[in-house]
């Protein structure tokens, strides 16, 4: 409970940090997982630097307070529960962040 409220915290705080005004959030159980979308409207990610900033430390922009290191505890616990976080443009523009998890 306590690693999914840890990388649930940290995508919604990055989409906060981004967001120009909406942060949109859609949970759904499929087959017998658990997906969290978590779209915002700020300016999106490039596509190659979207793999890069799961690497702890890594930022793609110093204007905006950050230590880098929340993308990569969310993608280091979603793989030590066999699920994944990747990375896409949102379709109203900005960034789509979708955690899957295994049940159990």
């Amino acid at each position: 409970e306590q690693d999914l409220q840890e990388m649930l915290g940290n995508l919604l705080d990055n989409a906060c940090k981004w967001a120009a005004s909406r942060v949109d959030v859609k949970v759904s159980v499929i087959g017998q997982g658990l997906v969290v979308s978590i779209d915002d409207d700020g300016p999106g990610l490039a596509p190659e630097a979207r793999q890069a900033v799961f690497e702890r430390g890594v930022r793609t922009d110093e204007l905006v307070p950050g230590s880098g290191l929340g993308l990569g505890i969310v993608d280091d616990l979603a793989r030590l529960y066999g699920g994944a976080v990747v990375l896409e443009a949102s379709p109203g523009g900005g960034l789509r962040a979708v955690l899957s998890l295994p049940a159990g």
